[in-house]
């Protein structure tokens, strides 16, 4: 499940270092940190703020409590994973503002270097018809000016996270259709990675079945929409991780959204904003993957922002203690149908319990980077 926090300015869920275009009143195009990790293209109140979805098998929601921030200790032995050449970071996040405020504080060099530098992706959480064109397009020219590949992250689907934490989107399907033509008016003719609605199809046993058919008819059509109108997108649809759904019943259901089919779908994505290990998320996409037929060149992405120790084994999602960040982000995994490894959650941002859900906590970010 997502998690949104009211006040803030990201997305949250399956999902962040992500960034999410939001838009103020006044429909400005300056990028700056949403609540859920992503990184906004303006904030706006009440918008959802992205953490780690939770499965079905009901880990429990944790309170927030405050926590006092580590004594830093010196880590000059490891060196910080190389950043892609390939893939874009955005200028603006949460992570990099609060490195550009802090030059003096001593945790400042070890999450600068190994989170703030890495690429992450840019979330568009909230439903601004009139802006989003503009607001995705300011995202694809910076990456094409930098002859770097961007991921951007749609999350505006009907009765987004069943109405739990990160509850919002369009009202209805038409509405929907129409924002996702406007979503992909701004992806200029590059390539771009599109995370298309985390959680929209595993967490989709909540809907009614006319409910879910909608649904998946309106994520088949925005990968239709999406790859028309840049044929370098490349679209991945959601199929939540390996602790979640059973790998056939998921792609099951990755079948009836469109994910099957060359025209709207370049394959999967795996593991937004959770913590469960690269090697088990390989070991299911492939799973599913097969499950799911389709063309042989479908293939997989992977959140690997913050599973670097893996998953808690008591199955807590919201800020679990232990955790730390994964493997770079990076196009090239050397892995049979991984087409890459991604940052859609933004390490540091917090699901809520280590600090206001969507927002950068440098507490937390140290413990995950050192």
């Amino acid at each position: 499940m997502l998690v949104v926090a009211a006040s803030v300015v990201v997305a949250v869920g399956a999902v962040t270092g992500m960034i999410n275009a939001l838009d103020d009143e006044r429909g400005a195009n300056t990028a700056r940190p949403d609540a859920t990790g992503a990184t906004l293209l303006v904030p706006m109140p009440d918008t959802p703020s992205i953490s780690a979805p939770a499965k079905a098998s009901g880990s429990a929601s944790a309170t927030p409590k405050k926590t006092v921030a580590p004594s830093p200790t010196k880590t000059g032995k490891e060196r910080p994973a190389a950043v892609s050449p390939r893939l874009y970071r955005h200028p603006e996040s949460q992570v990099l503002d609060w490195v550009r405020d802090h030059p003096d504080d001593p945790r400042t060099e070890v999450i600068a270097s190994r989170i703030a530098d890495q690429p992450a992706a840019v979330w568009f959480a909230d439903f601004t018809p009139s802006t989003i064109t503009s607001r995705v397009r300011a995202v694809t020219s910076g990456a094409a000016a930098q002859g770097r590949v961007p991921v951007v992250v749609p999350y505006a689907i009907p009765d987004r996270d069943c109405g739990g934490a990160s509850e919002g989107g369009a009202g209805d399907f038409d509405a929907y259709d129409g924002w996702i033509d406007n979503f992909a008016a701004g992806l200029g003719s590059r390539e771009v990675v599109v995370i298309l609605e985390p959680d929209s199809i595993a967490q989709a046993d909540c809907l009614s079945d006319a409910q879910r058919a909608d649904r998946f008819g309106a994520l088949a059509r925005a990968g239709r929409v999406l790859k028309a109108a840049d044929p370098k997108a490349r679209v991945y649809y959601d199929a939540g991780h390996s602790d979640w759904n059973p790998a056939a019943q998921q792609a099951a259901l990755l079948k009836q959204a469109g994910a099957a089919s060359a025209d709207s779908s370049d394959g999967i994505f795996s593991n937004v904003s959770n913590f469960h290990a690269t090697s088990a998320e390989i070991a299911y996409d492939r799973q599913v993957l097969d499950a799911l037929g389709g063309p042989a060149g479908l293939g997989a992405v992977i959140d690997t922002s913050r599973n670097g120790n893996g998953a808690p084994a008591d199955g807590q999602w919201c800020d679990p203690a232990g955790r730390k960040i994964g493997q770079a982000p990076t196009l090239d995994t050397g892995e049979a149908r991984i087409d890459g490894y991604l940052w859609v959650k933004l390490p540091g941002e917090s699901d809520g319990c280590k600090g206001a859900a969507g927002t950068f906590t440098a507490s937390y970010a140290y413990d995950l980077a050192r």
